[in-house]
Order: structure tokens, then sequence, then C-alpha cells
């Protein structure tokens, strides 16, 4: 069966029900998400690796408590943000995106090139996506995480505000703040 048409929550539910393809098209549908938000937050490929791999091994475990009260996304989306604070807390780092390391900068350049762009476009679109990852660096790590989770999640105020565990007020403000900052920051390429 096809696994395309089959909403998130269908899918959890067949895999805890032992379907092992249905994971691995959750897997598919949500791993660059995951990754983006993860390596964007920690700025490190090898964390966010490892994070990817908490993150997965958690919805494995837990697909059978899994209960439809919100979409499957804001669950997932938990799930990664409880392992990257754990992983911050656990190395008493700040959340962190100044090293602008050539293994980030790789990652950056292959989400963002596209194959048939010339090689002026292409350099653009690495000076734009060096810009972007800066300018997330320069946010408070509340403001950065809350647009990111937005962001990557797909998640409206109201998921993001039950993940964070602050009031919707709060992360109306964080977006407004984070929005204001990076287009400041931005602004030489609009």
């Amino acid at each position: 069966m096809n696994d395309a048409g089959l909403s998130d929550e269908t899918l959890i539910a067949r895999y805890a029900r032992g379907d092992a393809g249905s994971f691995t098209a959750l897997y598919r549908r949500h791993e660059l998400r995951i990754w983006r938000y993860l390596e964007r937050n920690v700025g490190s490929r090898a964390t966010a690796e490892e994070l990817m791999q908490e993150v997965w091994f958690a919805v494995a475990r837990d697909a059978e408590r899994y209960r439809p009260s919100a979409r499957f996304t804001t669950w997932l989306f938990t799930i990664a943000r409880n392992r990257m604070v754990d992983a911050v807390r656990a190395r008493r780092a700040h959340l962190s995106l100044d090293a602008l390391g050539h293994e980030a900068e790789a990652v950056v350049e292959r989400l963002t090139a596209d194959p048939g762009a010339s090689p002026l476009a292409a350099a653009e679109a690495r000076d734009q996506a060096v810009a972007l990852r800066q300018a997330l660096a320069r946010l408070p790590p509340e403001q950065r995480d809350a647009f990111l989770l937005q962001l990557e999640g797909d998640l409206s105020v109201e998921e993001v505000a039950a993940i964070t565990g602050v009031s919707f007020e709060t992360v109306k403000s964080r977006l407004r703040y984070a929005r204001t900052r990076l287009r400041d920051l931005l602004s030489a390429y609009a």
C-alpha cells in the first residue's frame, strides 16, 4: 500500500501495531525538517546526528503511547526539542550557532543547492544561506527556538507554546522579535 496519502497519525498508529514500513515513511517525511531544526539550533553536525538518532529511537520506542490529541508533528518536535535541551544541559553549554565550521557550511550548501543553477546563482545562494545562519545565530536562543519550531515544524503559535511551555502571547512576541531582527539582519538580501 502507498503510504504517501496516509496521515502521520495513521502511520504512527500502524507502526505501533507492527508495520515497520510506516515508521520508514514517517522518517522519510520528517527527517530533513527535524535535522534542520536540530542542526540550526545546536550548530554542530555531529551533535545533530546524535540527537536525530535519539529522537527517532524515542519515536520508535514510544509509538504505542502516542495519542492523537495533537498533531504528530507537534509530538515529534516536542521530542526533538526535549532531546536538544537535554543535550545542551548535559554539556553545560549555551545554545550557539556562532561556529560556522566547514561541516555546517556543507550542510547548508547541500540544503540550498539548485542542481540546475549557474555558478553565480549557486554562489549567491551559498552566500544567502551563510547570511541566514549568521542571522539566526544572532537571535536570542528563545527567539531562535520559537522561529525554527514554527518554520521547520510548520507549527502554529499554539503548538509552539505547548512545546516550549510558555504562553501564546510569549511565543507571539518571540516570533515577532525574531522576524523583525532577521528582516533587519538580512535586509541586504531583500
